[in-house]
């Protein structure tokens, strides 16, 4: 093998690897900001839709079925907003 498919060789081994080691912190960020947005859903009474919600939630004392209904702080609204984004 030439040298210069060596490195190439490795470089590619490489960022494979670096890219395998980053999708599962990203994946963790996301779910923790899945859980910090409907953390705040959850304080105000929001009856979850999704099986994933409900599971970890639960309903159990929702009065809100709809987002817009929920009357939220500004500051957590704007939270959520950043969230989303």
């Amino acid at each position: 093998m030439r040298a210069s498919t060596a490195l190439a060789s490795a470089g590619l081994a490489g960022v494979l690897f670096v890219l395998v080691g980053i999708a599962p912190a990203r994946a963790d960020v996301c779910f923790d900001l899945w859980v910090q947005r409907n953390s705040i859903y959850k304080a105000y009474g929001y009856c979850f839709k999704t099986q994933k919600a409900i599971n970890y939630f639960g309903n159990a004392g929702c009065m809100y079925d709809n987002e817009g209904d929920i009357p939220m702080s500004r500051t957590d609204r704007n939270t959520v907003l950043a969230i989303k984004k």
